[in-house]
């Protein structure tokens, strides 16, 4: 079912449709690809939202989501449209559900409820794919419905193996895929920590190694 989801590095996530491409947040990549018909991006820190990385993936019709408090951001890099969204919307882009996901810490500074800072849930072929962008086990990230979801557990600025673990076992998910580790915070360790706390109806799947 995820053989269509790929993540090279922190939470740079591509979903191939069959139809279009989808990319959240990218960031790491090396080659000129201009697949993306659609960038999702989470919020406005180096690793989520990356000019350079964005050039080499976008396409003169792509169209980008993205956080209301990143207008101004987002002004300057002539992206085409863009759908501005705040925590709570719902939207269709290109034919593809999307719901827009508050992401913050609880007590921790670096991603401030207040910023609007967001996670996706994209709907694709009849599942809905949550990912989760930077965040705490939030009470909106335990409301989230879905069948897959991709969520972070390299701690510091985000939610540990643990906790993820926890919020995956309470929203209950067909499919966990942990992401934001293994680079910048976070080693693999915190990938296989995870895997082994979640419960044993949901299968964990493993994109970065």
């Amino acid at each position: 079912m995820t053989e269509n989801i790929t993540v090279n590095t922190q939470s740079s996530i591509r979903i191939d449709t069959g139809d279009l491409i989808i990319r959240a947040d990218p960031f790491g990549l090396t080659e000129e690809l201009h697949d993306a018909d659609i960038i999702l991006i989470t919020h406005e820190h180096f690793d989520h939202f990356s000019p350079d990385d964005i050039v080499r993936v976008s396409k003169p019709d792509t169209v980008f989501a993205a956080p209301e408090s990143m207008r101004k951001k987002l002004a300057g890099m002539q992206t085409g449209e863009t759908v501005f969204l705040r925590p709570g919307d719902k939207t269709e882009i290109r034919g593809i559900p999307v719901e827009a996901v508050a992401a913050y810490n609880i007590m921790k500074p670096f991603h401030a409820k207040p910023n609007g800072w967001l996670g996706y849930i994209v709907t694709v072929g009849g599942k809905r794919i949550y990912a989760a962008g930077d965040t705490d086990a939030t009470k909106e990230a335990k409301a989230v419905r879905c069948d897959i979801a991709l969520v972070p557990v390299g701690g510091t600025y985000t939610m540990n193996a643990r906790e993820a673990a926890a919020l995956v076992n309470e929203i209950q998910p067909g499919i966990a895929i942990p992401i934001h580790y293994g680079s910048i915070v976070g080693s693999r360790a915190d990938g296989e920590k995870f895997a082994g706390l979640v419960d044993g109806n949901i299968k964990v799947e493993m994109k970065l190694f």
